[in-house]
Parts: structure tokens; C-alpha cells; sequence
């Protein structure tokens, strides 16, 4: 819907008396009509938009634009040459994912902007979506004379958030990337912050501010500038403009989700929306699936990526872990230090590393055919270091081997500081420094991506650019890290927080799927260290973590140790139906209700912060008519992950049917996991 608007909602956007008058905006409506955006200029010709929800002002005047490094900015002296409107209302299907079916149902205004003549006469357009459950605009450069290419220092993109709220947050710019401890403050007291950021209101509007379609393009961070007014920063790069484009292109969306509560945060498919759809054709080789590996022993000890007793990627344990996939039911085995380059000091430098050559302990091709004939995968590994200029003289060739030899995903792997990525220069022998979400880094991650699809091998990176909803276009891109995994609590006594996943939920997996590696039934990290979680807690992460490629992290003599745990494991699907969050509040418990695409059965559970609590749980998810049998594992009597009690577990069996309901108790760092099957 588009109309003229009156001046009202741009007051605070006001020019010296001795600015022109602004012309009338223009402005669109959600679906449902509870969003109005607002596009104008301002008294000093800049572009400007705002945003209300159900009447009250949610972004205040926030202005538009782009800061140069060659040339004056695309910031004042614009005009409004026209608009267009169009809208959509479409479902299309995942191969994989949360819910097979997602619905885009969206009105668009598109807005075209024109510099004056003596600002260079350039012209810039933006393109708004308004969805029911948020927003999301880009821009757009046009082929046009005078501006062949854009070298942008950094956006004007602004966000006036107008009421009060609290946030939760993790900073941008910091050495350790993504893999921060969230913070929970007021609003006006974030700094700089990685996206997705999320925010609750004081009405309990919930926000959270991130990106789609992050192509060819930096990563935006989101600096607050003052009170409660943020404005988009990109990610550095080693030299000059942080985004070199040639015209045309568009720039990634920035999005807003904005709902009535959490659930609606977390139900949201907005990002997925805004990406383009799949472009590989047929992916029936991306395979959703359980897997273990040769892994934790290296995290929490005694193995070594490196050769030498400890090593742990050889041919005969690798063989046993192959044997337990087998046996019950696993899809795939990591291996991780199977190749040469460990020996040396790897960590952000990655000289010496080979993604086609084993260590002489370990026969790649022994392994590959074993593995074929026991009906499981070789999950492959490239750590870089960083250094993908080694990585990217090597791709094409280690991606194809792993296709010769039916190996069909790679885990990959970037461990260095922020801005330790090292990349080819511009000429050769050149080596240059660049941020693990710069313009640089994207396109090293675009690349790997696409010649891996190039021989049907799926791609998990780690230490990688957030996810923007890239899967949808590219569906053998299954999983990221992106954040404190739980590799972290087997480095320090309760090193992530109970509220750690509480607040991932409603934090990073909005961005998408992430490689979380849950399921250590031991609870115990280096040096028998305690882990912040009970044993309920690691099964409830499979449905509050998703991803199509799940974990059971713990070495497999744990896993055998616990036979009813293993069992539910096991049942766990990793591709589903549906997906609803059933009971939750950000930071502090999360429970979904997933349905399994493959049958009739769903599953619900999900994980607890420090405090314990009694949930009522409703099954008015379940179809009804129907009868169901709940198996249910739970937090038992007394248990807290504070003391050793955090293995108390208990098991109940209980019929269901749609309209009931249960009380389920979660201790201090716990959780729960159901699995409901219909009958008796």
C-alpha cells in the first residue's frame, strides 16, 4: 500500500530554518497493516525512513546513505525521483530445515532517490519489505555515468530505536570474534555489537536487529552513537574502502525482526525470506544427520591434532568410531588431524598445512572404503589457521578428492585473533591481513561453498561469517559455529554460564543453524572440570540447538555408558516438520516443540538457566483424536549443575492427547527431552 504521509513522525529530523522545505514522503504498510515505514528527505535533502507499529513510533527518523572513499558521499542533496509498490504472498519448500514449508507473504515499496547535480547527480534506491513479523530494505546502485564504482568507507544506515528496552548482545570487534559470554543491559548502554541483536521493550515488543544476503559485501556491525540511536559500521578491511563494488549491485538487507513475544522472535522466517532461492538444483545429497567424531579427545585431552603418541586421527580408532556409527545408527565420523600441517605452530598461521595429504598413521582411502561398506560417511576437516591463501591454492583439489572418495561434508575451520586472516595480496607472494567478516572473508567463505557444491560435499565452517540465510540459496551450506560452543565449558569450571543456550536461542540461532556439538554425557571438560549442565540439559540442547547435522560430541565409550540417553539421541531427528517455541523468555529457559518430517512423531524439550523452575507444559500442538505416548527424560530429584547432583536424570512414560498438559520441573543448568509417539 503506498500513500502520501503527513510531515509528523520527521519532525525530529528537522534542517536549519535556512534549509528547502522537504517534499512529501511517501510510505507502505505490513500485511496486516500494523507496520507503517516512512521514506523522505529532510529539510537538508538527506534520505531519512521511520517506522511505527499499531500507532506508537518503534524507529524514529533514521537517515539513509553512504559515506565514500574517493568522492563525496551518497548522503545530502537528494531528492525523491518516484516509487513503485508490489507485493507477494508465496510458500516455498526447504530441503531441510526447521519447517518444510515457509510462507512469504510481504508488501514492497521501492523508492528511488536522485542527487542534485552539484552533489554529483547520482542515483541510489531502496527497496523495503514489510512482513507481518518485521522488515528488511537494501540498497541499490544502478548501472549509471559517472559512478562505475563504488567504494564505500562505510553506511549511514541508521536505527533511532524510540522506546526503552533492555538488550542482549555480544561486542563487534573484538579478538575473539563471535565466541563471547552475551551481555544483558540497557539499550543505551551497548557500545558496538555483532548482529543478531536482541532487544525487549518495555510494552514486551520484541526486536532483533541482523542481516540477509550477506554477498560481496562486509559484515555490518551496529555501533550505538548516542541514547538509543544505532548506525551501521562495517566490518574493517586491510586496506582503503571496506566494500569495493562495481556497479550495479545490492547491498545486503538490514533486517528487523519485530514481534509480540519471543516465540514470535524465534518462529520468524524473515531472513530467509529476503535470500534468494536455491541455486545448486537438485541437492537430495545434502543429508541431514547425527554424527561423532574424533574430536573432543583433542578439546578436553589426551589426544593431538599434531603426530606423535597422543595423535588421534588414526586408522584404527578411527575404524572403532566408524564401527559405533554403525552400530547405532550415526550418519558420520569427523576426523580432525588426519593431514599435514598440525606439526608446526598452526594457530593463525597455517603455513604448512596439506588438505590433501594424511599423516602416515592415518590411510585416507582405507578409511573412506570402510566407511562406504558400513553404510557411514567420513565427515572431513580443513583447519586453515587463517591463512586461507594457503586453503585457496588447495581448494578445487581438496574439495575433489573428498568427492572421489564419497566423503560428503567438510568441516573448516579459521582460528585466529579478529583481523588475523591472511589473505593473497595483489601480487603474488603477497599476503595481506583481513577480518573474519570483511569483504575478503566473504568471498573466501562464497567460494568454498560453491566449489564444494561443485562435488556434493556439504560445508560447516567454523570461526566463520554469520549466518544471513545463505542456506536457503546455498542448502549444502548446513551448519556454522558462530558463537561459545561447547567446546568452551571443557576449558574452565562452568565456563559458558547456565544462561548461555537460554540466550543463544533468542540471540545467535536467529541467524541460522549452528554446529553446537552437544551430547558429552560424561559433563566433565579438561581435568575432569565441571560443566554448566546437567544430564537432561545435554539432551534438551538437540531441540533448543538446531542444525541438520547434530553431534553426539563425547568419546564413544561415554556414549555406550549411558544407554537410555544414547537412546534418545538416537530417536532425535535432525530435519523437521514444524517447529514451535512453546515456552520461553530470552536468557532464562527455552522449550520447542519440533515435528519430525519423516513421521508422525514430535519431540519437545529444550534447556534452563541458573534458576529452577516449574513449567506447564500444553500439548495443543498434538492433532487431535489422537492418543499418544510421551517418553520423557528429565531433571531428577535435587539436581543442579552447581554439584555433582547434575547427573540426577529421571525417566517417565505418560499418555497424551491434544488439550492436555505437564508439569515439568528444570533444575539450575537443566533441561528436558519427549519424544511423543502416537498410540499406546
Amino acid at each position: 500500500m503506498l500513500r502520501l504521509a503527513p510531515l509528523a513522525l520527521l519532525a525530529a529530523a528537522a534542517a536549519p530554518a535556512t534549509a528547502q522545505q522537504a517534499p512529501a514522503p511517501v510510505t507502505a504498510t505490513s500485511p496486516d497493516g500494523n507496520l507503517v515505514l516512512t521514506v523522505a528527505t529532510d529539510n537538508d535533502a538527506r534520505p531519512i525512513w521511520s517506522l511505527s507499529r499499531k500507532g506508537k513510533l518503534l524507529i524514529a527518523p533514521s537517515k539513509l546513505g553512504f559515506i565514500m572513499t574517493d568522492r563525496v558521499g551518497l548522503q545530502r542533496g537528494f531528492k525523491i525521483e518516484g516509487s513503485e509498490t508490489a507485493s507477494a504472498d508465496t510458500r516455498w519448500e526447504q530441503p531441510w530445515g526447521e519447517r518444510r514449508f515457509v510462507r512469504d507473504h510481504h508488501n514492497e515499496l521501492l523508492v528511488r532517490f536522485r542527487q542534485h547535480e552539484s552533489w554529483g547527480g547520482h542515483a541510489m534506491n531502496l527497496r523495503f519489505r514489510l512482513f507481518d513479523d518485521g522488515i528488511g530494505f537494501r540498497y541499490e546502485l544502478p548501472e549509471q555515468e559517472g559512478l562505475k564504482t563504488a567504494k564505500i568507507a562505510d553506511e549511514i544506515t541508521e536505527f533511532d530505536i524510540a522506546p526503552e528496552g533492555t538488550a542482549w548482545w555480544i561486542a563487534g570487534g573484538e579478538w575473539n570474534r563471535y565466541e563471547q559470554v552475551y551481555q544483558q543491559t540497557p539499550i543505551d548502554a551497548v557500545s558496538t555489537a555483532h548482529t543478531p541483536i536482541t532487544m525487549r521493550l518495555a510494552d514486551g515488543t520484541h526486536l532483533a536487529f541482523h542481516e540477509a544476503a550477506l554477498v560481496d559485501y562486509a559484515g555490518m556491525w551496529l555501533k550505538r552513537i548516542e541514547g538509543r540511536k544505532f548506525r551501521a559500521t562495517l566490518a574493517p578491511a586491510s586496506r582503503g574502502p571496506r566494500v569495493v563494488r562495481d556497479l550495479p549491485f545490492a547491498t545486503p538487507w538490514r533486517t528487523i525482526r519485530i514481534t509480540d513475544d519471543a516465540a514470535g522472535l524465534v518462529e520468524s522466517d524473515l531472513e530467509l525470506n529476503l535470500n534468494e532461492p536455491n541455486k545448486l538444483g537438485d541437492v537430495s545429497w545434502v543429508k541431514p544427520m547425527k554424527y561423532i567424531g574424533i574430536w573432543w579427545g583433542m578439546i578436553r585431552g589426551p589426544w593431538s591434532w599434531a603426530e606423535g603418541p597422543n595423535h588421534g586421527a588414526t586408522t584404527e580408532r578411527t575404524k572403532q568410531y566408524i564401527d559405533f556409527a554403525a552400530r547405532h545408527g550415526f550418519g558420520g565420523v569427523l576426523v580432525e588431524g588426519w593431514n599435514k600441517g598440525w606439526n608446526s605452530n598452526w594457530f593463525g598461521h597455517g603455513d604448512e598445512y596439506s588438505f590433501t595429504q594424511a599423516y602416515p598413521d592415518f590411510d585416507l582411502k582405507a578409511v573412506t572404503d570402510y566407511a562406504r561398506k558400513k553404510g557411514v560417511t567420513l565427515i572431513g576437516h580443513h583447519e586453515t589457521g587463517g591463512n586461507i591463501a594457503v586453503y585457496e591454492a588447495q581448494l578445487d583439489d581438496a574439495m575433489k578428492l573428498y568427492g572421489q572418495l564419497g566423503v560428503k561434508a567438510v568441516k573448516t575451520g579459521y582460528v585466529a585473533d579478529a583481523g588475523g586472516i591472511i589473505a593473497p595480496g595483489a601480487t603474488p607472494g603477497e599476503k595481506v591481513m583481513e577480518w573474519h567478516d570483511g569483504q575478503r572473508q566473504v568471498q573466501h567463505h562464497q567460494k568454498v561453498v560453491e566449489t564444494a557444491a561443485k562435488y556434493k560435499v556439504a560445508v560447516n565452517p567454523h570461526e566463520p561469517v554469520k549466518d544471513t540465510g545463505l542456506r536457503r540459496t546455498y542448502p549444502n551450506w548446513v551448519a556454522r559455529e558462530g558463537a561459545r560452543g561447547m567446546e568452551y565449558n571443557a576449558w574452565g569450571a562452568f565456563a559458558n554460564g547456565p544462561d548461555h543456550e537460554p540466550t543463544l536461542v533468542y540471540t545467535r540461532m536467529l541467524s541460522g543453524p549452528m554446529d553446537y556439538t552437544p551430547g558429552v554425557f560424561s559433563l566433565k571438560g579438561a581435568e575432569d572440570v565441571p560443566m554448566t549442565s546437567t544430564l537432561a540439559k545435554q539432551l534438551g540442547l538437540y531441540l533448543a540447538i538446531y542444525s541438520p547435522i547434530q553431534m553426539a560430541a563425547d568419546f564413544i565409550e561415554n556414549l555406550e555408558a549411558h544407554p537410555r540417553e544414547l537412546a534418545f539421541v538416537k530417536q532425535v531427528p535432525t530435519d523437521w516438520a514444524e517447529s514451535r517455541l512453546i515456552a520461553g523468555a530470552v536468557g532464562d529457559y527455552a522449550i520447542f516443540a519440533r515435528k519430525d518430517r519423516g513421521s508422525a512423531d514430535w519431540y519437545v524439550g529444550g534447556v534452563n538457566d541458573g534458576t529452577a523452575r516449574t513449567l506447564t507444559l500444553s500439548f495443543d500442538f498434538l492433532e487431535p483424536g489422537k492418543t499418544y505416548t510421551a517418553t520423557i527424560w528429565k531433571d531428577g530429584e535435587g539436581a543442579t549443575y552447581l554439584t555433582d547432583a547434575r547427573r540426577n536424570i529421571a525417566y517417565d512414560t505418560v499418555r497424551v492427547k491434544k488439550g492436555d498438559t505437564y508439569k515439568l520441573w528444570l533444575a539450575p543448568g537443566g533441561g528436558a527431552a519427549m519424544r511423543i509417539a502416537p498410540g499406546r
